[in-house]
């Protein structure tokens, strides 16, 4: 079995309430390989049938994404991981330096860190006729600003080695329908590159994943048929995928490996 060198390294991950997402199964791949955890959610409100989230849909992944962590600690604890869990704002940039200041507190230092919270449009609204300034706003606040102030703290804390992942998807370049979710994610993977060129110079390595359509209990079944065509390895790609990704990027082997954008999406989006 790869040893990924991760044994007691901190990895702070946010985005990580919704128990089938990249961020809860990315905590658990950390968490087998023995890292310290600090994770960060953000419950996001929307309207939900609770009669429907016994299956994959709309109405399981709002019902994930509006809850708190426990599903995910709980897990987690019967691991043995040892980790920490904070509900805050990675938009606000108190928020952040608050998240930063429990991380030391807890554990010493960040060495990782898993830019995973993502926010976006769900009432089809994200289109060039449609768009409000509402969603632009909101969606940059998350996405990039955010991204972008936890990568500074992260920065300005450690000047001697460093893991940044952001995660990006697969269609960024080319996202119709989906116009400022897209945008924000090609500008994240943008931000990878030049980030990774600014901070090489400390031992700090910047890279993204791109997934494509990912079963994080969005996709049912008549969207899987109508998805699962456009991808060439013929199956939805599984959050387990990108969790490994992110785990060989963030490892030792992954070392001189920096400013890349990673697909992983079975063909999907090339």
């Amino acid at each position: 079995m790869l040893n990924y060198g991760l044994k007691d390294r901190v990895a702070l991950i946010t985005g990580m309430n919704n128990p089938q997402g990249i961020g809860a199964t990315t905590a658990f791949a950390f968490a087998r390989e023995g890292a310290k955890l600090v994770l960060v959610y953000k419950k996001i409100p929307r309207a939900f049938d609770k009669n429907k989230t016994d299956k994959n849909g709309a109405d399981r992944y709002f019902a994930a994404n509006a809850g708190d962590a426990e599903t995910v600690e709980n897990k987690l604890k019967e691991m043995g991981a040892d980790f920490v869990v904070l509900e805050a704002d990675i938009s606000n940039e108190d928020d952040v330096k608050k998240i930063y200041a429990a991380a030391i507190e807890r554990f010493g230092r960040v060495d990782i860190l898993v830019n995973n919270a993502a926010d976006g449009d769900m009432d089809g609204i994200d289109t060039i006729e449609k768009i409000t300034q509402k969603v632009i706003d909101d969606t940059f606040a998350v996405n990039v600003r955010g991204s972008i102030l936890m990568t500074r703290e992260f920065v300005n804390r450690r000047k001697d080695y460093g893991r940044i992942i952001n995660i990006s998807t697969d269609a960024a370049q080319v996202f119709a329908g989906q116009i400022t979710y897209g945008a924000s994610k090609a500008t994240l993977e943008a931000l990878t590159r030049s980030i990774a060129l600014e901070v090489a110079k400390y031992g700090i390595t910047v890279n993204c994943v791109a997934p494509g359509p990912t079963q994080t209990g969005w996709i049912d079944e008549e969207l899987e048929k109508s998805v699962v065509p456009l991808i060439p390895m013929g199956k939805l790609i599984q959050p387990e995928d990108i969790a490994e990704t992110i785990l060989f990027l963030a490892s030792e082997q992954a070392r001189m490996l920096t400013g890349q954008v990673i697909k992983v999406s079975g063909g999907h989006a090339l």
